[in-house]
């Protein structure tokens, strides 16, 4: 059976708290709030890859985690290592890629793999 994924979301507690975060931290772009009237959902803009979301619900963190593919994971990590909580710092791994991994306000892992 070939599968594609094409959207993940993590829970967060604070929408506008945390859209800040992505976007100052990470560069993240916001596409799309949802609903319109009352937002509690927002995209985020993601070159080839899936729909990356945030929701703000009660359940945070989301209990899973997250791995970004980027072009410079060594210079996104120099960017924001001392800006961050750490889950795993930069390393190379058995399997031949180079990773960190942090937490997002709410605690949701995020990991940065080089492309």
């Amino acid at each position: 059976m070939k599968t594609k994924l094409l959207h993940v979301r993590a829970n967060v507690s604070n929408l506008n708290r945390s859209i800040s975060w992505y976007e100052e931290m990470l560069g993240f772009k916001v596409t799309a709030l949802w609903p319109p009237e009352k937002p509690n959902y927002a995209h985020f803009e993601i070159d080839q890859g899936a729909i990356f979301s945030i929701m703000e619900h009660e359940k945070v963190p989301s209990n899973g985690r997250f791995n970004f593919y980027v072009s410079d994971v060594d210079s996104l990590w120099e960017k924001i290592k001392d800006k961050v909580e750490i889950v795993e710092e930069l390393f190379d791994t058995p399997y031949g890629s180079r990773k960190f991994t942090i937490r997002d306000l709410d605690g949701n892992e995020l990991g940065f793999v080089q492309e």
